[in-house]
């Protein structure tokens, strides 16, 4: 559109041009002429919508707009014109006024225009691959970012931020997902491609359309969580009625490719042929396959829109009844042989439940069709009733079949089952030592416990069921408190029993077959079907509690007697005397008399507890055999368990006392102390190795030996054997120290002590010799050495030199550590080194004495020669 100018001279200033009449009455009218030019381009523009649904429809539709309007614009900015609207607006005519009002709704309308153009160029190439994209992957790509880029528009524009302007280009944005979807989803072609493609791409159209609303409720949820943006109000109905519909009819589609692909093809596929040996009749099985999805491909509708959603639905219910009726004839058919069973049902009663529950399946399929008149009246309604007629008769013979097997199966087995004896017993995997192993079992076959359950779910079902079988489930509850009463009773009995050590088997073995008599009529004589089974449970209560009693008893007694032992066990044979006065340690000899005194002491404890266990085993005897001589043949093995337990302990206490022995030896704690001293010419400890040794040596023989003083017991009693007298003067007392002393972990800790202490006293004996470098102290025979310097009569510097030397030996032993501690001996060497000095005093001693005397004469000479050079003068 182009405006036309003036052909009036408008050459001059405004405000004379503005003055001549001539001149603003031309003006005037040209001012019309571009008024009602604008005004009709405006207008027409405003009039145009998009031409398509499509979302692109509408950016051509802005760009077309922003493309009038601008060249408008432009010619407005014109110099002439620009000189018109001044003259104009000078003369202050009324047609200035008027043409103000519509350049400005121009320039309202073009600011728009170009504003919206601006932002739809950045969602226009997200439009085209929405538009033309090949394949559902780049639209499914593309959703995300366009509703992002949306937003943006959303939250910038001056024209898109507003309901009624952003609405319907997202609706256009629906549609062009609605169409792409439409154009590839073909139901005419969609069943003769691949069945695994078709299945792929319905999977993709549905996720597409899914995505749609999936992107958009996100980011809606990301403008109101940003709290700063306004928010998403759109009408849902406008941008997803139509997507949602579609959605769903892309489920209906996959559900039926699901049906036919993974169902009825993998059923009736090549392995079938081969089962069967029968092609033939499975090629028309899946003929009928096929039959089930030829009304989708005939369709005189259209399945995406919704005005035929009815007509959609009643198909698919059609498809999906025809498919149930054949579902549960195959499962029925393959699941003959063993029927999944629910929760607790028993087998054949359970078959029945399932093969029942499949028939009301399919009856409430037929059921509802019947509801629909179409459905039935067609060819395919007849065929699918046929199939339920034929399924459900198929179903009635497999009752009738399971229900009399199990009547005449259960009208010969339940008589013998009722026969059975009450308890049975078995033999554990074990040798059968002692009684112990053997172990009694309730005798209730499982068999018997099904037919009751079978014969109250057949009642249910209707079947008439035998009068054996009705008068024993009547008498369900009366087995079931029997059966749990004999477990009950047996569970006792056999917890009793694993108390039982083998000795306390043997010793109770006369009152266990006096148990077991009581239990033999119920393992011999008594069944299911016998009147005394409450009073046999009562008698074996009655029984077992007797022979619990006796067996606490016993335990009794026998924990006495295990604690007297634990007490000689843990006594500690070797207990050592604390220090005197903090540093000073026992001499040997008191430390080992400490140990045996306090020994002896022990032991005379450890005997008393040893001389009682006799009289607790006669009080077992009293209660088991009622008699207390102490040597009851029937406890002939009980009194050589405990002999041999106390064997045992005897062993583990000298073991263990030598063991810790062993550790003190070792140990960095000194117990007791020993003395260098100086025996001319040699350094000895006192008292020395050899006597120490002897002392170890004792100690430990006097640790086993204690084992004496425990008597050993006469042959098959626990009475002790009174000591014997082999010569006149001689007498043997039989103890457990002849056995005890010859175990070789006994001998091997003897051996083992005596090494360490060996060693450590070569090692103290090492240490101390160390002192022998002061030997010529005493080896030196002081009188010779004093005579022989007397008579060479030295200088002064000689005796300096020599006193020095002694001084310095006298005072350095002063120095040297008085107290060598190794392992469990404390080492004083203060005796020594007293002795040390006392030698090197004594060679100053002599050494100043014999100075003294040297100094004497020559003092004496000197002064002779004094007086006799007097006298001479």
């Amino acid at each position: 559109t182009k405006l036309e100018m003036p052909t009036i001279n408008l050459d001059g200033e405004v405000t004379v041009l503005a003055t001549v009449p001539e001149v603003v009455e031309a003006l005037e009218s040209c001012a019309m002429t571009w008024q009602k030019l604008i005004s009709t381009a405006l207008e027409e523009q405003l009039k145009k919508v998009p031409q398509g649904n499509g979302p692109l429809a509408e950016v051509d539709l802005w760009r077309e707009r922003n493309s009038t309007l601008s060249a408008l614009t432009e010619q407005i900015k014109l110099p002439e014109v620009q000189k018109v609207l001044e003259i104009l607006q000078e003369a202050e005519s009324e047609h200035s006024g008027d043409l103000q009002i519509v350049l400005s709704d121009l320039r309202k309308h073009h600011a728009e225009a170009l504003d919206n153009v601006k932002f739809l160029s950045t969602l226009e190439r997200h439009l085209k691959n929405l538009t033309y994209g090949t394949g559902f992957n780049v639209v499914l790509d593309t959703i995300p970012s366009l509703m992002n880029a949306l937003r943006m528009v959303w939250l910038i524009s001056r024209h898109y931020n507003k309901d009624e302007s952003m609405v319907p280009l997202m609706e256009r944005i629906a549609w062009e997902i609605s169409t792409r979807v439409y154009k590839v989803v073909d139901l005419h072609t969609l069943f003769k491609d691949d069945r695994a493609a078709a299945k792929k791409k319905i999977a993709e159209a549905k996720s597409t359309l899914e995505e749609w609303k999936k992107c958009y409720f996100a980011v809606r949820a990301q403008i109101e969580a940003s709290g700063r943006e306004q928010h998403w109000e759109f009408d849902r109905k406008r941008l997803f009625e139509k997507t949602d519909y579609m959605t769903s009819v892309c489920q209906d589609l996959y559900d039926i490719l699901q049906v036919v692909i993974e169902e009825f093809y993998n059923i009736f596929g090549p392995e079938l042929k081969v089962v069967t040996g029968n092609p033939k009749r499975v090629d028309d099985l899946l003929r009928r396959v096929n039959g089930l999805i030829s009304p989708m491909e005939e369709l005189t509708f259209d399945p995406f829109s919704i005005k035929s959603a009815y007509d959609w639905k009643l198909m698919m219910e059609e498809f999906r009844e025809e498919v149930s009726v054949k579902n549960v004839k195959q499962i029925f058919v393959q699941n003959l042989k063993d029927p999944p069973l629910y929760k607790n049902h028993p087998p054949v009663a359970g078959a029945i439940y399932w093969s029942r529950s499949l028939f009301y399946r399919i009856k409430h399929t037929i059921i509802r069709f019947q509801e629909v008149e179409e459905l039935l009246a067609g060819e395919r309604g007849k065929e699918v009733k046929q199939i339920y007629l034929q399924v459900a008769k198929r179903m009635k013979e497999y009752e009738d079949q399971k229900y009399s097997q199990w009547r005449d199966g259960t009208e010969q087995i339940l008589p013998l089952l009722l026969k059975n004896t009450l308890l049975t017993s078995s033999v554990t995997e074990e040798p059968v030592t002692t009684k112990k192993n053997v172990r009694f079992i309730v005798n209730f076959s499982p068999i018997l416990q099904e037919i009751i359950i079978e014969t109250k779910y057949m009642e249910q079902l209707g079947f008439p069921v035998p009068e054996i079988a009705r008068y024993v489930a009547l008498q369900e509850e009366k087995y079931l408190r029997y059966t749990n009463r004999l477990k009950n009773m047996l569970d006792h009995y056999h917890k009793l029993m694993g108390t039982l050590n083998e000795a306390e088997t043997k010793l109770l073995d006369d009152h266990i077959q006096e148990l077991w008599r009581v239990f033999k009529s119920g393992h011999r004589r008594l069944n299911w079907n016998s009147l005394g089974i409450g009073d046999f449970i009562v008698r074996c209560m009655r029984a077992i509690r007797k022979f619990e009693s006796l067996v606490h008893q016993i335990h009794n007694h026998s924990e006495d007697i295990s604690n007297k032992l634990l007490f000689i066990e843990s006594t500690n044979l070797f207990k050592f005397p604390l220090s005197k006065n903090g540093d000073e340690l026992p001499e040997a000899k008191e430390f080992f008399e400490y140990v045996k005194c306090e020994r002896a002491k022990d032991v005379a404890h450890m005997v008393r507890k040893y001389s009682a266990i006799p009289q607790l085993l006669i009080k077992v005897e009293g209660r088991v055999a009622n008699t207390n001589t102490g040597k009851s043949p029937k406890l002939t093995s009980y009194y050589a368990y405990w002999e041999n337990r106390i064997y045992q302990v005897l062993t583990q206490l000298i073991v263990k006392n030598l063991q810790a022995f062993n550790a003190a030896v070792l140990a960095n704690v000194p117990l007791f102390q020993t003395e260098a001293i100086l025996s001319v010419p040699e350094i000895i400890l006192q008292p020395d190795a050899s006597e120490i040794d002897k002392m170890t040596v004792q100690c430990i023989r006097d640790c086993a030996e204690v084992t004496k003083h425990f008597v050993r017991w006469m042959h098959g009693t626990c009475l002790e054997c009174p000591p014997q007298h082999v010569d006149e003067d001689e007498v043997i007392t039989f103890s457990f120290y002849s056995d005890v002393s010859q175990n070789p972990l006994i001998i091997e800790q003897a051996v083992l002590i005596t090494q360490n202490v060996h060693k450590l006293m070569a090692s103290l004996s090492k240490y101390s010799n160390q002192w022998k470098r002061y030997h010529l102290l005493w080896k030196l025979d002081k009188g010779a050495v004093m005579e022989r310097l007397g008579a060479e009569k030295p200088a002064c510097v000689t005796f300096d030199e020599e006193l020095q030397f002694y001084m310095k030996v006298a005072q350095e032993v002063t120095q040297q550590p008085l107290i060598k501690d190794e392992q469990f001996i404390r080492l004083q060497l203060a005796p020594l080194a007293y002795m040390v000095q006392e030698n090197a005093k004594g060679w100053v001693i002599s050494l100043g004495k014999l100075l003294n005397e040297s100094a004497r004469e020559e003092l004496f000479s000197l002064q002779e020669e004094i007086q006799v050079g007097i006298f001479s003068l």
